[in-house]
């Protein structure tokens, strides 16, 4: 197909999902959200940067094991090139340079080929999206051990993805977010022992996140969101009890933050922050690390849950839910949560 037209405007710019671990149900996953729109209506401006071997798999795997029809999959050339297709076909775009046989890659086993594969559409990606080639990114899962085994030096996609943005001249201080239909909630630290969280935790690191997290609330129509933050340790330290992280780092912060504006409040107690903020009492939650932020999230259902990274020059979305190897290759896994990203992606394109 033809690499000279001209980029589309920017109201009519692909979105792009990258492929994922190939090993896991990325592909498989992907392919089912273009089986359950046959008519490619409301995927008509979605892109896969990823192996056309890959995807062909993953499209036998479903007609094999889940009897869906057979799935069209066209290579292209440029981003450009999905007006062009006609109804039912997955147009796939190949980074160059992907790594041989990744396609006879036994499902569900970490290979540094998977990882490398993994790595090098995420950077394609991310160049496609700051050149204002791609409206949004939506990765699927990849698998850290892979990306880890193929000498990548980040622990998942976030981190990869502000390194990436940095390479492109515009540094970014991200945080992850993961969100639902009832409960959002922001992470000051990430992935990184909960040891090691504790260490980082200082009044700066709060202070960014929620400075952060009421900046990119207007995207999803919340200028002004109200923001509940929550404390460290049980009950919030109990007044110094359980620990003064409460007095010392997070209290100053939400001080200042309001100070500037943000309608941030707390620290309040963890173990009831979340249940408050679903009735409707906040607008988001703060978290403190990884785990105090995701279960909440993840207990409500893995296949409406979308993680979002925030403070990043473009938009990217990705499913809740990991590469689920356990999963990979029986022609199972629910495309719900990928869906529900690329939604995201979508309303999260439009600022306010």
């Amino acid at each position: 197909m033809s690499t000279t037209r001209r980029p589309l405007a920017s109201a009519a710019r692909p979105l792009v999902i990258t492929q994922g671990d190939v090993a896991g149900i990325g592909p498989e996953i992907i392919a089912r959200l273009f089986l359950d729109d046959p008519g490619r209506g409301a995927l008509a401006d979605v892109l896969v940067l990823g192996s056309v071997a890959v995807m062909q798999r993953a499209a036998r795997l479903l007609r094999r094991r889940a009897g869906v029809p057979a799935l069209v999959i066209a290579r292209i050339e440029s981003p450009d090139d999905v007006q062009d297709l006609p109804p039912g076909v997955l147009p796939v775009l190949e980074p160059a340079g992907l790594p041989d046989g990744l396609a006879a890659l036994p499902w569900g086993r970490v290979d540094a080929r998977a990882g490398a594969a993994a790595a090098l559409c995420l950077r394609e990606a991310v160049t496609l999206a700051m050149a204002g080639r791609v409206a949004a990114i939506v990765t699927a899962p990849l698998h850290k051990e892979a990306l880890s085994a193929a000498g990548e030096p980040y622990p998942g996609h976030t981190e990869m993805l502000a390194a990436e943005s940095a390479r492109h001249g515009v540094p970014a201080d991200v945080r992850m977010m993961l969100a639902n239909e009832e409960l959002k909630t922001v992470l000051v630290t990430v992935h990184c022992s909960l040891r090691e969280a504790i260490e980082r935790l200082d009044q700066a690191a709060v202070l960014s996140t929620l400075r952060i997290a009421h900046a990119s609330a207007a995207r999803w129509g919340q200028p002004s969101p109200r923001i509940a933050v929550a404390g460290l340790n049980p009950h919030a330290g109990e007044g110094g009890l359980f620990g003064r992280e409460e007095i010392d780092v997070i209290a100053p912060a939400i001080e200042q933050a309001r100070r500037e504006g943000i309608d941030a409040r707390g620290p309040h107690a963890p173990d009831t922050v979340f249940m408050r903020a679903r009735r409707g009492e906040f607008d988001l939650v703060l978290a403190m690390y990884h785990d105090q932020g995701l279960i909440p999230v993840k207990y409500m259902g893995v296949e409406h849950g979308v993680n979002v990274t925030l403070g990043l020059p473009f938009v990217r979305t990705s499913p809740d839910h990991g590469t689920a190897f356990d999963l990979a290759g029986r022609g199972l896994a629910d495309a719900s949560s990928l869906q529900a990203a690329l939604q995201m992606a979508r309303r999260l394109q439009q600022p306010g």
